[in-house]
């Protein structure tokens, strides 16, 4: 077993305390709304990525950029890319009234008792449906606090239930930005990551709703939640979810959502043609940081491979967890202290990633194993975390209508996050050992 080079993990250190430190100030002392995203995380990579280029005086400069270039000209990276592209215009093609009438024809429907069960359900397919757990919220939780106010439910339980809902999808939806960093990271099958996915979810998503049903029963309801809706609307999210479940390509299916969505807010009068175009544009805009995140985090991890900090990191990681079971559950914790660093559950996958495929290798674990992992975890993480862009985001949408929330009354009531990651450790306990020996050791 290589020892490794743990000096050449200090870019990742100047990335974290940079990135926390400004985060810090910016959050707790200067108490700026939202500091931790006000971060110029792409300029904190760039100064990580010249600590990178500094090391090693053995290389010139001209065979780093060359590593560089392959680290980043690697076909799993630039397929990422590519996906996160297409998946941007879908989200800005089919947008916001889609979900909003998902919401809205359930409520309609659904005695004002059972409001909250509504609100995680609905939660749950349109993250799936829109891949984005911050969209999600944004988008239901004045939903949610029309709820609280005409049902008579405490509106902490409200917002963290569509929290909860929204990291459900987050964690298994075909066009989530997390799945796509996990399955291309990984090199397996979207597919495969779903059903692999689909059955620690299933399970943590179901005793939620128990529990969200237990308390609606203790709760004294009133009130009806109505307004306008258009199923048509939803009618694109369907066939993206049909077709990724069913294996289709998964640019095939993006294609399929963006010419049937594009058809229907022309049909429907939804969205004007110039419109259409635009919207589409700003879908692709919003992923263009998530992009160039990936890009020189590629370029960073194949400068620290070249030094041998994954074999320190790897070394110390094998120190500590043992056989298959230990590989897993040491690929959850570095996924999830990356996040806790980051605050970004895309970013500590893209991060992760490297390192978990070496760990895979070692241990035997399947990619889409290793992709529901790092996918899981960080997702629990992320969903927990008082300056994580879920969380805030909650907090400022209540606050816009005039109304108080903080962390602190949210995050007891997450039940789906902690669920889901007693799900997860029960998956890694009833894994079964190699046949093969040699691996895991």
């Amino acid at each position: 077993m290589k020892k490794g080079n743990a000096i050449a993990l200090l870019p990742i250190g100047v990335f974290l305390v940079l990135y926390l430190g400004i985060g810090i100030s910016f959050e707790y002392f200067l108490k700026i709304p939202m500091g931790f995203y006000n971060v110029p995380i792409v300029v904190a990579f760039l100064v990580s990525l010249f600590i990178a280029c500094l090391q090693n005086r053995e290389l010139n400069l001209d065979k780093k950029l060359e590593i560089m270039g392959h680290g980043v000209g690697d076909k799993n990276i630039f397929t990422m890319i590519l996906i996160f592209l297409e998946a941007g215009i879908f989200v800005g093609v089919v947008g916001k009234e889609s979900a909003e009438s998902v919401a809205y024809f359930m409520l309609s429907i659904i005695d004002a008792q059972y409001a909250v069960v509504v609100l995680f359900i609905v939660s749950c397919f349109v993250s799936l449906a829109m891949g984005t757990s911050v969209g999600t919220i944004t988008l239901l939780t004045p939903i949610a606090v029309a709820v609280s106010s005409a049902s008579g439910f405490d509106l902490s339980l409200c917002v963290a239930t569509v929290i909860g809902g929204s990291m459900f999808g987050d964690n298994l939806s075909f066009i989530s930005d997390t799945t796509i960093a996990a399955c291309n990271g990984q090199g397996c099958k979207m597919k495969d990551k779903f059903k692999e996915n689909f059955f620690i979810a299933l399970p943590a998503a179901l005793v939620s709703l128990v529990l969200i049903l237990v308390l609606s029963f203790n709760t004294k309801t009133n009130g009806v939640i109505i307004n306008d809706y258009n199923l048509v609307q939803i009618i694109p999210y369907v066939l993206v979810l049909i077709g990724g479940v069913a294996g289709i390509n998964v640019f095939l299916v993006l294609l399929l959502g963006i010419v049937s969505g594009s058809a229907i807010m022309l049909i429907t009068k939804s969205a004007s043609f110039i419109s259409l175009l635009s919207n589409m544009g700003n879908g692709a805009s919003n992923m263009f940081e998530t992009i160039i995140i990936t890009v020189l985090v590629s370029a960073i991890c194949a400068l620290i491979r070249e030094y041998g900090g994954f074999d320190a990191l790897l070394y110390g990681i094998k120190k500590i967890f043992r056989g298959k079971k230990g590989g897993q559950i040491g690929m959850g914790v570095l996924v999830g202290v990356l996040d806790i660093a980051t605050a970004n559950n895309t970013v500590a996958i893209v991060m992760a990633n490297p390192i978990a495929n070496e760990i895979a290798k070692d241990y035997g674990i399947s990619p889409k194993k290793s992709a529901s992992i790092l996918d899981t975890f960080s997702c629990v993480i992320q969903s927990i975390l008082p300056y994580g862009a879920q969380m805030l985001v909650a907090i400022s949408a209540v606050a816009s209508l005039g109304l108080h929330i903080s962390a602190i009354d949210i995050i007891p009531k997450l039940f789906y996050p902690y669920l889901l990651c007693i799900s997860s450790f029960v998956a890694i306990g009833l894994t079964k050992k190699n046949r093969n020996k040699n691996k895991g050791i």
